[in-house]
């Protein structure tokens, strides 16, 4: 009951996350349990083309006849998952390289960072475009793969400079005199300090991710056979859907996109407040102005009450 009590502390305490999580969480449980939510597939002509939402297509039909309900759904697994593929190799990356530069320096510093350098140079959108034209079509994973092999530099550079920050603590010290490995060093020591910063690295990659996909697949350049997001506003725009009056072929992976985005921000955020000391801090004087408040409206109606008795 107390861990129950502590949750529901923590989501009053930050709205922000409050929100974010319960939109990222409803986005990824509507299309992780998609086969139990619609009965259609994806690929199959179930009704007749560009039919308004209805009781059977709650959110209609494309101009190929195939319900936009389950399109949306099933298309939410392969955006969600290119993000987190993304994102996760991004933060594995950022972790070894940016992590293992600040610690040990010397030769290890300079090949990492030689090495981080030259990836930062390498610019992830033109080259997927190159690739996308070569190729002719760029499969998801393919587009998860180049994001995070482009984007870990940044975070290997911010976690580098925290780590040089941190490996000169007391507690650092303390522990190299104490004998602790190298290996535990790394992973108790430093960087349960940066958690803040991983996840907000983690975050950004997963939405650049998922709108980079929606990018490319937009103008064309995805794989037309997956059903995404993207892929879904691409064929609207080839079918003139706006111009005959199908807005939900529009309006229902743009809606998914931006919630998405949205949610993720909210959790961005909320990371920041809760790691930052100086918006903690403000926090705290927000919630105790608060009860405060509370406590003088409670006092004054008492003294109310004792006025109309006496």
């Amino acid at each position: 009951m107390t861990k129950l009590k502590l949750i529901k502390q923590f989501l009053l305490d930050n709205p922000k996350a409050a929100i974010g999580i319960f939109i990222v969480a409803s986005v990824c449980l509507m299309c992780v349990f998609a086969p139990f939510l619609t009965q259609f597939d994806p690929g199959a002509r179930v009704a007749r083309p560009h039919q308004a939402p209805n009781m059977e297509n709650i959110l209609g039909t494309t101009r190929m006849g195939r319900d936009v309900f389950s399109q949306l759904l099933y298309g939410g697994r392969v955006s969600l998952m290119v993000g987190f593929v993304a994102g996760t190799f991004v933060i594995l990356m950022a972790m070894v390289v940016g992590i293992a530069s600040g610690y040990f320096g010397g030769v290890v510093d300079n090949v990492l960072s030689f090495f981080t350098n030259l990836v930062m140079v390498i610019p992830s959108l033109p080259l997927m475009l190159v690739l996308a034209s070569f190729l002719d079509q760029v499969s998801p994973v393919v587009i998860a793969v180049i994001i995070g092999a482009t984007s870990w530099p940044w975070g290997a550079r911010v976690l580098r400079s925290q780590t040089l920050a941190i490996r000169n603590r007391d507690f650092v010290h303390a522990a190299e005199v104490m004998g602790e490995t190298k290996k535990r060093m790394l992973f108790a020591e430093i960087m349960p300090n940066m958690m803040s910063i991983l996840a907000s690295c983690f975050i950004g990659t997963v939405i650049y991710a998922i709108m980079t996909q929606a990018t490319l697949e937009f103008i064309g350049l995805g794989d037309p056979l997956s059903v995404t997001w993207g892929g879904m506003l691409y064929n609207a725009d080839q079918t003139s859907a706006i111009r005959i009056g199908a807005w939900w072929e529009i309006a229902a992976p743009s809606v998914a996109l931006a919630s998405i985005a949205i949610g993720l921000a909210l959790l961005n955020f909320s990371i920041d407040e809760i790691s930052n000391p100086k918006l903690k801090a403000q926090r705290i004087m927000a919630r105790f102005r608060r009860e405060e408040k509370k406590a003088l409206k409670s006092a004054a109606a008492e003294k109310a009450n004792v006025v109309e008795v006496v």
